[in-house]
């Protein structure tokens, strides 16, 4: 495995691979934030060459939480296509491929963070409420919808974000 991640930026075009646990437990679901963004994210990262994405979410839950999760299932497959803000403006056209995996639950929601850093920034971690998620600034924001009762097979959404706005539907 060569550590490089599945990524690229050029010509105006920002494009990731990325893999995510999905961590329910006790009825919270954990997400991701830090003191720049107004929002919470999923837990998750970018795969490496050579890895799966089961074996990227897997790591990348480690590294931001400290405590090994095992992947239960994938669940969704997620392709974001949006115009880059933020550490993003250089890029007009930004796409996201992610694997989000269902994470098996260990009957607890205490945690090891060691202090993630995601781009110079310290990331803390936060439990949500899965029945409260739509009060929530979240990203992806279709898991509002789709969590409380996640569907048995996996899901494949595309958000598109044009002009009109932002767009998303499961693909059939």
């Amino acid at each position: 495995m060569s550590g490089k991640d599945c990524a690229f930026r050029e010509d105006g075009v920002w494009f990731r691979y990325r893999a995510c646990g999905i961590i329910v437990e006790e009825g919270f679901v954990l997400y991701a934030g830090n003191d720049r963004d107004d929002y919470y994210y999923s837990v998750g990262g970018a795969v490496r060459a050579g890895e799966t994405a089961r074996e990227a979410a897997e790591r990348e839950v480690y590294e931001e939480t400290g405590v090994r999760y095992e992947a239960q299932r994938l669940a969704f497959i997620h392709e974001n296509i949006f115009r880059g803000t933020g550490t993003l403006s250089p890029y007009p056209v930004c796409h996201e491929i992610a694997l989000y995996f269902l994470m098996k639950p260990r009957g607890t929601r205490r945690l090891d963070p060691h202090g993630t850093i995601n781009g110079g920034m310290p990331e803390r971690m936060h439990w949500l409420s899965v029945d409260r998620l739509r009060e929530y600034k979240i990203f992806p924001a279709f898991l509002a919808e789709y969590l409380p009762e996640a569907p048995a097979g996996v899901t494949h959404l595309v958000t598109h974000d044009e002009k009109t706005g932002e767009r998303r539907r499961p693909v059939e």
